[in-house]
């Protein structure tokens, strides 16, 4: 959560995002490793290394959707700025990357913040700087780059005002749960779902050992692998979302779950979504083996994940989910150690998934 808002500028001509040639200089490969290195390192924390492994061919389009979606969701978490003026912003900020609005060459974010707000994080107070620049790089994709990066910023920021205006609190004390399970499924579709389906289509389109893939099978694969990442978010940090007004377990009585002693009571529930997230992490592997072993960045892309995933899964079986004193998570050191362990592997469908199996049998007792 940060305290950092956008000021959309919308001043300037709408070809350099709608021409099929930005009518700006091209944008420099300079600018661009400014951007996609340390930028995207201060802001992406842990992600930035499946962004760096990702094959040349899409990692710029990939990286830059990524720094798109977390200044829009700054601008969605701004606690000091009032809820209806956050959801203004979102709405401008998409209009600008749907070509609806107007895109200046200077800054989109003027100043660092609105009302007299000051941003709480420095790196994400940068990118919201930056984002004219990040704009500018989007103008330099081709027209069909764009066209994908666009539909994909449009469902997540209309899952982050679905997010804001499904939730009306901050705090506990106007502690709101989902309705049902369709909603949870729809805004993990919202939040993460999309994103399997914008990558599917990045890699499809540019890469050539890809084009056998078949399209609606694969990005139905990708829909489910980007909500099992995100449903492992949400059985991850139910403690900090209740502090916030927001629980996203579709359960009659939200307040039951700020109390630990508690967890008995949902446990059924609960563990129906671990074994849901498990399935759609299933269908991730799936997505996974279907990548050809020469594409090992891409591979290894899919795999971190995945395996963090299964292991976060299994430890959220065996502790309290609910007790905000103890966060379950994979510590670094793990994930460094999965890592290096992935890339003896990665080339060997077999070794690959001797591994996937070893660790699913831990989040599937």
């Amino acid at each position: 959560m940060t305290s950092v808002v956008f000021v959309a500028t919308m001043e300037a001509d709408t070809t350099r995002i709608t021409a099929d040639k930005p009518c700006l200089p091209p944008f420099s490969k300079r600018q661009e490793r400014d951007l996609l290195t340390s930028l995207l390192r201060d802001v992406s924390r842990s992600f930035y290394l499946t962004l760096r492994v990702l094959p040349r061919e899409i990692r710029p389009q990939v990286s830059l959707a990524y720094l798109l979606a977390r200044a829009s969701d700054t601008i969605a978490d701004t606690k000091t700025v009032v809820r209806e003026k956050r959801i203004e912003r979102l709405r401008e900020f998409r209009m600008v990357l749907c070509g609806e609005g107007r895109a200046s060459s200077r800054p989109l974010a003027q100043k660092p913040g609105l009302d007299g707000a000051r941003p709480s994080n420095r790196a994400e107070a940068t990118l919201l700087e930056r984002l004219g620049d990040c704009v500018e790089m989007f103008a330099s994709f081709s027209t069909e780059d764009r066209t994908r990066i666009s539909e994909l910023l449009q469902v997540i920021i209309d899952g982050q005002i679905f997010d804001l205006e499904r939730f009306p609190g901050e705090s506990e004390r106007e502690l709101v749960a989902l309705q049902n399970d369709d909603e949870l499924d729809r805004y993990t579709y919202m939040v993460a779902g999309c994103v399997g389906e914008f990558w599917t289509r990045m890699c499809k389109t540019h890469l050539p050992q890809l084009e056998c893939w078949s399209s609606g099978a694969m990005e139905e694969l990708g829909v489910r692998f980007g909500k099992g990442l995100q449903l492992v978010n949400v059985l991850r940090d139910i403690p900090k979302d209740l502090r916030i007004g927001r629980c996203y377990l579709p359960v009659k009585e939200p307040r039951t779950l700020l109390d630990p002693a508690n967890y008995d009571s949902i446990r059924p529930e609960y563990t129906k979504w671990l074994d849901r997230a498990v399935e759609h992490l299933d269908a991730g592997w799936q997505y996974t083996m279907q990548i050809p072993s020469d594409l090992w960045r891409l591979r290894l892309a899919c795999v971190w994940p995945i395996w963090i995933g299964l292991k976060t899964i299994a430890r959220l079986r065996q502790g309290n989910p609910l007790d905000p004193s103890h966060r379950i998570k994979v510590s670094r050191g793990e994930v460094y150690g999965l890592m290096a362990r992935s890339f003896l592997v990665c080339q060997s469908d077999a070794a690959l998934d001797e591994r996937y199996r070893k660790l699913r049998r831990t989040a599937i007792p």
